[in-house]
């Protein structure tokens, strides 16, 4: 996968939901649930998704917060791997919020 460019970058998160922010070489959003069991549900689904898909997330919880961050390591930033994903992670939490 090859790196975007800033405007590359530019026109993916104006196609994604607007809760994605770029911050340095990520893409980043703060997903909150009604419960523990809600955002555990959504981490378990989105796990599966990121696995088919051979790219994982830096990912965090606490109680009902889940905290994602996408970037492709072995590019040394943003590709459409992270967009891709992060488009089907909105899809995800859709089922969940």
């Amino acid at each position: 996968m090859e790196k975007l460019t800033a405007q590359q970058i530019q026109e993916q998160l104006a196609r994604i939901h607007k809760s994605w922010q770029l911050r340095d070489n990520s893409i980043v959003c703060q997903f909150i649930f009604s419960d523990f069991t809600e955002a555990f549900s959504f981490m378990t689904a989105v796990a599966l998704v990121a696995e088919k898909a051979d790219h994982h997330p830096n990912w965090d919880n606490s109680y009902k917060k889940v905290n994602i961050e996408l970037s492709t390591h072995d590019a040394g930033g943003l590709t459409m791997k992270d967009f891709e994903l992060a488009d089907k992670i909105d899809k995800i939490s859709k089922r969940y919020l």
